[in-house]
């Protein structure tokens, strides 16, 4: 029996871990996915998340700043400056910390629903996976 679990698969991804065993580190950089898992040799290269991790920062981080700022002009209206100074760094921030965890997680999604190359037979070092 294969118990992939997307939930687990989120939840490791979330924590740019390895979708499978959850020990080792999903990405050698910033966003740049390990060619294999240190633990257990899952084969993580060529696993691309495409657009989707960008699209799902933008709609988590934009559904958590704009309520705050527009609680805080209801509740202070600082002056536009201060805004500027508050909600610029905050967003820069919060999209780096997002990213990589939303890429993770989409990664872990496709592991657990065999998509992309993560399914019962790994392609091949250098084969192109034909499933799309």
């Amino acid at each position: 029996t294969d118990n992939r679990s997307w939930t687990s698969g989120l939840w490791r991804g979330l924590k740019k871990r390895c979708p499978k065993c959850g020990k080792g580190a999903l990405f050698r950089g910033y966003t740049t996915v390990n060619r294999q898992c240190s633990e257990c040799g899952l084969h993580l290269d060529s696993r691309e998340a495409d657009d989707a991790p960008p699209y799902l920062t933008i709609m988590i981080v934009g559904h958590i700043v704009i309520p705050l700022a527009l609680l805080v002009k209801q509740l202070a209206d600082p002056p536009l400056l201060v805004q500027f100074a508050i909600w610029a760094p905050l967003i820069i921030l919060a999209t780096f910390v997002t990213l990589p965890m939303t890429k993770g997680a989409m990664i872990g999604v496709q592991w657990a629903n065999h998509m992309h190359g993560f399914g019962d037979n790994p392609p091949e070092t250098g084969e192109i996976p034909l499933e799309y």
